[in-house]
């Protein structure tokens, strides 16, 4: 069986060559909008019982105050910025409408429809946010630095962004490629898994091309580049999923062509319910209650926030699995799909390799644990993902495994090692 190990090595210690790289996840405290509608959640739950039970109106309302402050300052900023671009934006609306309920005694109902705005907006940040994590996981990919190989013979470490074309790089056991670029010298497998998909390491030698990002095994390879690490597959991975998170779906182009219109429209229907009743005679406060009541139904705020946040979502989602999105426009078709082709064997894995069968030769006089045996110690220093399912079975049926001696392995080839006094290749 093929391992990782490089030609005539010792085993190092297992998992010693297979680095994670660190994980990037943003905290949803350190987004200002999340903060901001928290404080706005926090102070509402305050207030709201203070006022249900009947409390001093000076506290509750000092509480619901701030509650209109936290929750409500930056969509209004936001929302008179867009003003001042002469376009109507529904942050603007939603923090009139709150002010017009305030206005009219229903200071709870106002500071509930801050609240539960500024946790869409906390909600769309951090969408957001989770977007960029999925792209800087990717660039976490690549390493930082590489060796690079002077012409006399030195080593340096640089940074991989230095690397030019024509450099030749030593890439050591367990470490990351640094540049997409050909094998010169050397012989080792490379999971390049995060690049193809590829469940198994892929048997590298003289003039076979490796990633930048791929990771190697124990031998050590020369590597000379042929592409600039800036026009690397990963790097272009990473600028795919940027654009896929720039782009646009129909639904939301289509509701962004029509948002400002029906803005415009809303208001003035909002002041049309409230200024025909106020002509006929009904009072100011109930003609004030009916145009705030019809603003808040009316607003496209939940369409708008039902149609990126999504999307995004679903983006950043897919990207932290290995799953890289073109476009929202793909994403959003996704969900029209009913039937999936597969080609090739037509089946999904997990690419995670199990022994099956075991098959004994006639006349070897070895029945199936004792096989097994043999081969999952002869295996057991090797952490190739097949030496690994072969070692998995031998635990599995709670088969003892002796030591290997002389044990030294072939990329591409297999194993040999002497178990028992039974030499095995």
């Amino acid at each position: 069986m093929p391992s990782v190990l490089d030609q005539q090595r010792s085993a190092p210690p297992v998992g010693a060559v297979r680095p994670a790289p660190p994980r990037r996840r943003t905290r949803v405290l350190a987004l200002p909008e999340a903060r901001w509608a928290l404080a706005a959640l926090v102070l509402f739950l305050l207030a709201l019982p203070v006022h249900l039970l009947g409390g001093p109106a000076w506290l509750w309302g000092t509480l619901f105050a701030a509650t209109y402050v936290t929750g409500g300052w930056e969509p209004g900023w936001e929302g008179c910025k867009a003003l001042k671009d002469k376009t109507l934006d529904v942050d603007l609306l939603m923090v009139v409408a709150a002010l017009g309920a305030a206005a009219i005694g229903q200071v709870l109902d106002g500071a509930l429809l801050i609240v539960i705005f500024a946790t869409s907006g906390a909600l769309e940040a951090v969408a957001t946010a989770r977007t960029a994590d999925s792209v800087r996981g990717l660039l976490d990919l690549a390493p930082a630095t590489a060796t690079r190989v002077l012409s006399d013979g030195t080593e340096e470490t640089v940074d991989t962004e230095h690397l030019a074309v024509g450099d030749t790089i030593r890439v050591r056991p367990g470490e990351r490629v640094g540049a997409d670029g050909r094998v010169l010298d050397g012989v080792s497998d490379v999971d390049q898994a995060t690049i193809t998909g590829e469940p198994l390491p892929v048997a590298k030698q003289a003039g076979d091309e490796v990633f930048a990002g791929t990771v190697n095994g124990v031998g050590a390879l020369r590597v000379r580049i042929e592409r600039d690490p800036s026009d690397s597959v990963i790097a272009r991975i990473v600028k795919m999923v940027e654009e896929a998170s720039e782009t646009k779906a129909p639904t939301q182009l289509f509701i962004e062509r029509i948002e400002q219109r029906y803005s415009i429209g809303m208001v003035i229907a909002t002041l049309a319910v409230f200024a025909v009743p106020l002509a006929l005679g009904s009072t100011l406060s109930s003609a004030l209650l009916r145009a705030m009541t019809f603003m808040i139904v009316a607003s496209p705020c939940a369409v708008v926030l039902s149609t990126m946040p999504p999307l995004l979502s679903a983006i950043a989602n897919a990207g932290r699995r290995g799953v890289l999105a073109k476009s929202a426009v793909v994403m959003e078709r996704l969900g029209q799909i009913d039937t999936v082709a597969l080609d090739k064997t037509g089946t999904l894995t997990e690419g995670t390799p199990r022994v099956t069968d075991l098959c004994p030769l006639p006349g070897s006089g070895l029945d199936q644990d004792t096989l097994l045996t043999l081969a999952a110690s002869a295996e057991h220093p090797s952490e190739h993902p097949l030496a690994r399912a072969v070692v998995a079975a031998a635990h599995e049926r709670g088969l003892p495994l002796s030591h290997a001696e002389g044990f030294t392995s072939s990329p591409g080839q297999g194993v040999t090692a002497t178990v028992d006094g039974h030499s095995l290749t």
